[in-house]
């Protein structure tokens, strides 16, 4: 399945809650799932009341996480299978995989507003990894990595605001920030408590063992 290239508010309006897939917009009263917007999915016929079953609840809530980290239904199973080998919660394991994601660190540095940004970034070559350029949104990053913005990129109008704007933000307590340096680094892997996704990863469990 192609990457999502349709208006992405679509996808909270939805699922009812907000996925933070437009940046600083979801912190705006033009957010989709506003109090004071639509309070129903988008569509012709979605204000019907209708039962959901329980293999549709695991699949919305597996897509759910999907989007929210803008990862493709191959590359998400690929997470599942490798979170599904590995020792503890297959729950847990699945979101901490999903967290140390390059792209998604890029994020929660505040180095982008949105992961869709993120991803962006480090394709287009701005992201480095304890000093080298690395342009694999999907790459793991492992506890105690230097994740930065490479020296040449910081002469950016972009990078530039940035510089001012990362003083005033505060990043998860796994990760520390050098405003200074534009780096961050991984201080340990993420439990559960640290993850403030709105997901309820049982439930993907449960559709991936049916």
């Amino acid at each position: 399945m192609a990457r999502y290239t349709g208006p992405v508010c679509k996808i909270c309006r939805r699922e009812g809650l907000k996925l933070f897939l437009k940046g600083d917009r979801c912190f705006t009263p033009k957010c989709a799932v506003e109090p004071n917007r639509k309070p129903y999915p988008p569509g012709q016929h979605t204000q019907r009341r209708r039962k959901v079953s329980e293999y549709g609840i695991q699949l919305r809530e597996k897509n759910k996480a999907r989007f929210m980290y803008g990862v493709l239904e191959r590359q998400f199973r690929r997470h599942f299978a490798e979170a599904e080998r590995r020792a503890g919660s297959t729950g847990e394991n699945l979101l901490r995989l999903l967290e140390m994601r390059l792209d998604n660190v890029v994020f929660r540095l505040g180095f982008a507003e949105s992961r869709a940004q993120a991803r962006q970034l480090v394709t287009h070559g701005h992201i480095t990894v304890n000093g080298r350029k690395l342009n694999i949104p999907s790459a793991e990053v492992k506890i105690g990595q230097v994740i930065g913005v490479r020296p040449r990129s910081r002469q950016l109008e972009y990078f530039k605001t940035l510089a001012e704007l990362l003083k005033r933000r505060s990043v998860p307590e796994w990760l520390s920030l050098d405003v200074e340096n534009m780096s961050g680094r991984v201080l340990t892997a993420p439990n559960r408590s640290d993850i403030d996704a709105n997901l309820q990863e049982q439930l993907i469990v449960e559709f991936y063992s049916r």
